[in-house]
């Protein structure tokens, strides 16, 4: 692969000289963000129709009349951060106003329950992992502090993802119906870690994966429910052109050279070293910007220290911008993507990746690492390109941006394929189904 990248040099090869410099010469410095911005009002269903077409937002009225008066809590580790919070941040007003009362609860817990939980997240994406009789009782002491601190009187309940698993305990109500919602890619987890949580989740009533490849063998029934984005978000939603140039100047990004963009926390699993490297290789090639945004959750605590493995590994280049953002600057990263002249996502592990929704909405040529759920997203040379390396990935960068027609017709197929499965409107859907499917005992 580095022979094929060192084949052709249609552009500069010395891209990062004097055009570089002066851009990082003339880069501002990017405002801070102390206090959260008021939230923007979340929209109605109706709102939806000039995106999805009114029988579609009819259709969800008449699957929820017959959920009337029932009830509905949701559980997960963070309400801001992720894209758990995203989604539950549209879907719990969604489901409200088709009169489905739903409660969302946050859980607590110290840095200890939060580090231990980051390393089961990664032992169950395959990482190697010490399980300690101290991390299970660290596990188990906070699951049963939010068991006693939450009420659980709802018809279903449903637990987002390892972290609140062991919340199962609080079952009294054998009419209840609780499920456990996992967003995470369990191809091939941790033996140890996986023998610990699995006893909890084979109580649960029913499990919901993003993948077909992520199901376990368990003796409950298993549903697929892609994840999804909302189209009206900040983050989603069309910007003026004067706000995303806006933004590119504060963050000091030229415009008038292309951008590879990639957006997400900094975790390695997301390999944002790898995404500097392979940058690197193809801006011999092809004169380009980097830009790497991200930040982390609050359930997140390696963070920092990925970031300072980032920065080590960018240096002082000058056409790599680093912006460590917090949660709440959606319009800056829709602005970020709306920007970019390529989308990246090199997960190493990947549980869905909205990060590829919001670039394959927005039209976007994307590459993603061939892992989880993004395959299901990118039909390589079809939505986006699918790689396996730091080698294919630089290719791919190099190939798209000497391609503009097959870059813009991958964007172009991107952007239908998510109206046709990954929107807000077709997640509200499948837990309407579901819904009634697990009232009715799990019979559909």
């Amino acid at each position: 692969m580095k022979q094929e990248l060192e084949s052709s040099t249609t552009l500069s090869e010395d891209p990062a000289g004097q055009i570089a410099h002066s851009r990082s010469e003339r880069r501002a410095k990017p405002r801070t963000w102390e206090i959260p911005p008021a939230p923007a009002p979340a929209p109605h269903l109706d709102d939806y129709k000039s995106i999805v077409g009114e029988p579609v937002v009819e259709e969800l009225r008449f699957l929820a009349r017959g959920l009337a008066k029932k009830t509905l809590k949701m559980v997960n580790s963070t309400a801001v951060g992720g894209g758990v919070a995203e989604m539950l941040n549209r879907l719990v007003p969604l489901l409200a106003e088709l009169d489905v009362t739903t409660h969302w609860d946050v859980i607590t817990g110290g840095n200890d329950f939060f580090e231990v939980t980051k390393a089961f997240h990664n032992a169950l994406h395959g990482a190697p992992y010490e399980l300690t009789r101290e991390a299970q009782e660290i596990f188990l002491t906070y699951n049963e502090q939010n068991r006693q601190r939450m009420q659980f009187n709802e018809d279903i309940v449903v637990i987002h993802d390892p972290q609140p698993a062991a919340m199962i305990g609080a079952r009294k109500d054998t009419s209840a119906q609780w499920v456990w919602r996992c967003h995470i890619d369990l191809s091939n987890p941790h033996p140890q870690v996986w023998g610990f949580l699995r006893p909890f989740i084979e109580q649960y009533n029913a499990a919901i994966f993003s993948s077909q490849t992520f199901a376990r063998q368990l003796p409950i029934p298993q549903y697929l429910f892609y994840p999804c984005i909302d189209p009206l978000s900040e983050k989603n939603k069309k910007l003026d052109d004067s706000f995303v140039q806006k933004v590119c100047d504060e963050f000091g990004i030229d415009r008038s050279r292309p951008i590879v963009t990639q957006v997400s926390r900094f975790d390695r699993l997301k390999d944002p070293v790898g995404v500097v490297q392979a940058f690197k290789l193809a801006r011999k090639y092809a004169d380009c910007q980097l830009v790497l945004a991200g930040g982390g959750a609050s359930d997140d605590p390696e963070g920092a220290i990925v970031l300072k493995e980032v920065k080590e590994a960018v240096g002082n280049d000058p056409d790599v911008i680093i912006l460590d953002l917090p949660p709440w600057c959606a319009l800056e990263i829709n602005a970020l993507q709306s920007a970019s002249t390529i989308v990246v996502q090199k997960s190493l592990r990947e549980g869905f990746g909205l990060t590829v929704t919001e670039a394959l909405w927005k039209g976007k040529p994307t590459i993603g690492g061939a892992v989880g759920g993004i395959p299901n997203q990118i039909i390589h040379k079809l939505t986006g390109m699918l790689v396996h390396s730091i080698e294919g990935c630089a290719y791919q960068i190099r190939y798209l941006l000497t391609h503009p027609e097959f870059a813009t017709q991958l964007g172009r197929n991107g952007r239908e394929h998510v109206k046709e499965n990954f929107l807000m409107t077709t997640n509200v859907r499948r837990w309407l189904l579901l819904l009634q499917i697990l009232l009715r005992g799990g019979k559909a």
